[in-house]
């Protein structure tokens, strides 16, 4: 018999690898902020100070603060100070997307996508009680309130220029995905309702109306009307950020936000959880194959377009099986967690604690549309989820500081 601990997905097992996944994070520490990490744990120059690595990492070593994992409080302080000073933009207000070496900015462009981490970062903090996260926190919830929330939409804009006055034509679901997430976060560091009205005004549009009209599918891709482009990027099918078509993983990261949304808000409405088992099963339907792992994205018949196995689809579908398996006590639910879990421990998961972020749809390395393992966002959130509740967020729910 195998012993509970040494079972991918259990409690010991998770534990145990997300202190690893901890540490192998840490070798990302740069004399300000954190760098991108190489396949093998080394910081690569190639790449600058970039805005969602920072926050994503100061959001990690918060929760590992919270978990009293060695050094994070340390680490989860460093990122503040990163997001306060180094990559601060004290012009204009808010965050440059990168920061070279020499101090320059390539590109001035504010973008949501960065800005939601560094709300998500900074609320994580600021419950974990780490210093220097209150001025963080205060700023990034002016910032993303007043220049990403378009109230008249009910949802954020993707871009605007680096003073703020122009806007870009260009909308997207995965920022306000993730602004979703970070809004839950920081409903719960602030006990102010409006970012749970407003993440709600997010999921109806985006998912209880489009996704529902698509299948199922979430729409990735609109022009500045909130029309839907089904056709973008056909041509460049990998872009790591705006690719063709639909991509599962970020259906089971809406299935789960929609359940702990639903948690939060407790309002007796039902269209939040059965859309979070609509969008599981299609995603399931089009992604699940008789190999391992689930590939990136498929077209609009649910046919796979890039074949790639990456760590963070495998990352939101596996909390998204704990979180339904908890919620409606069905075993399906169990069983695909278990699959996956079994398929993670299997091919993802590397010596060091690492995961490795792409595969071949033959699992063998791949770096098609990503180098290098500079994020360990997913990883422990996947290793942290299911010995969370629902509602409130993680932080919070460990025993951080209370607001």
């Amino acid at each position: 018999m195998i012993a509970d601990d040494a079972c991918p997905g259990s409690v010991e097992w998770r534990h145990t690898h997300r202190q690893q996944l901890f540490a192998f994070a840490a070798r990302a520490r740069r004399d300000v902020g954190f760098g991108w990490l190489d396949e093998h744990g080394r910081d690569d120059p190639t790449h600058g100070l970039e805005l969602w690595i920072n926050a994503r990492m100061t959001y990690v070593f918060s929760v590992a603060a919270v978990l009293a994992a060695p050094g994070a409080q340390d680490l989860a302080e460093h990122g503040v100070r990163a997001l306060s000073t180094g990559l601060h933009d004290d012009e204009y207000g808010g965050w440059f997307d990168e920061v070279t070496a020499d101090g320059s900015v390539p590109d001035g462009t504010k973008r949501c996508y960065g800005h939601t981490f560094a709300l998500l970062a900074a609320a994580t903090a600021h419950s974990a009680g780490i210093e220097g996260s209150a001025e963080l926190f205060a700023e990034a919830q002016h910032v993303h309130g007043t220049w990403f929330w378009d109230g008249a939409a009910g949802r954020c804009v993707q871009q605007r220029s680096r003073d703020w006055s122009q806007v870009d034509s260009y909308r997207g679901a995965n920022a306000n995905m993730h602004t979703v997430e970070a809004y839950l976060f920081t409903a719960d560091a602030t006990g102010e309702s409006i970012w749970l009205d407003r993440a709600d005004s997010i999921c109806q549009h985006l998912i209880g109306t489009t996704a529902r009209a698509h299948q199922w599918r979430v729409v990735e891709h609109f022009d500045h009307k909130w029309e839907p482009d089904l056709d973008l990027n056909r041509d460049q099918p990998d872009h790591p950020f705006r690719p063709f078509g639909a991509t599962p993983g970020h259906a089971f990261e809406w299935s789960r936000l929609l359940l702990q949304l639903d948690a939060a808000v407790d309002d007796g409405q039902t269209w939040r959880a059965e859309a979070a088992e609509h969008l599981f099963a299609r995603a399931v339907d089009d992604a699940l194959e008789e190999g391992a792992l689930l590939p990136y994205t498929t077209d609009w018949e649910g046919t796979p377009v890039v074949a790639e196995r990456f760590h963070w689809v495998m990352a939101e579908a596996v909390q998204a099986a704990e979180v339904l398996a908890a919620t409606t006590g069905r075993a399906a639910y169990a069983d695909l967690a278990h699959r996956w879990w079994s398929e993670i421990a299997d091919h993802l998961i590397d010596h060091d604690g690492s995961w490795r972020h792409e595969l071949s749809a033959t699992l063998a390395p791949s770096s098609r549309t990503w180098r290098g393992r500079p994020d360990a966002y997913h990883g422990v959130n996947a290793l942290t989820c299911p010995d969370l509740p629902l509602s409130p967020t993680a932080a919070v729910a460990l025993g951080g500081a209370s607001r």
